[in-house]
């Protein structure tokens, strides 16, 4: 019997630390562990596990489930936002502002692995941009410019 490869990336951030991290709860936390991050280059990897029994595929769509584009878009936003929040925004939440030039390049099914990457191109005491990039088995799926303004956390 051939020897199963079961390496995985290591975990920097499980769910539960992402918890304190991003206000979103279940159903609208997307992101399940931060797998990369480098701050000083502005680089984080986040990973969401799709899996059938996720709401969204019961109604998108009956018979052939795939994940909504814009669930994909926000998976990545959140991912964003947690590298955003490591840059030392930890008393500011950043929501999201714009989409530019938004790219849907395949389908996302149960079963796909979705990689968050996420590079911070602007980021200031008022907002900023990330390139984001979301791909399964190294194919983009989802490619955009997110742009987003950080609020104190108390004035939400």
């Amino acid at each position: 019997m051939a020897a199963v490869e079961t390496s995985r990336p290591p975990i920097i951030f499980n769910a539960k630390e992402i918890t304190k991290i991003l206000p979103h709860r279940y159903p609208f936390l997307l992101v399940d562990r931060i797998v990369y991050l480098n701050v000083e280059e502005n680089v984080i990897i986040g990973q969401k596990n799709v899996t059938v029994n996720e709401q969204f595929f019961i109604g998108h769509f009956p018979g052939v489930p795939i994940m909504p584009g814009v669930l994909i878009l926000e998976a990545l936003a959140q991912t964003g936002g947690i590298l955003i929040h490591q840059k030392g925004h930890t008393e500011q939440i950043a929501l999201l502002l714009t989409i530019n030039n938004a790219k849907f390049r395949r389908p996302v099914v149960p079963g796909d692995v979705l990689m968050l990457h996420a590079t911070g191109m602007h980021v200031s005491a008022k907002g900023g941009r990330i390139l984001a990039k979301a791909t399964v088995n190294d194919q983009v799926a989802v490619e955009a410019e997110i742009g987003f303004a950080l609020v104190d956390r108390d004035q939400l």
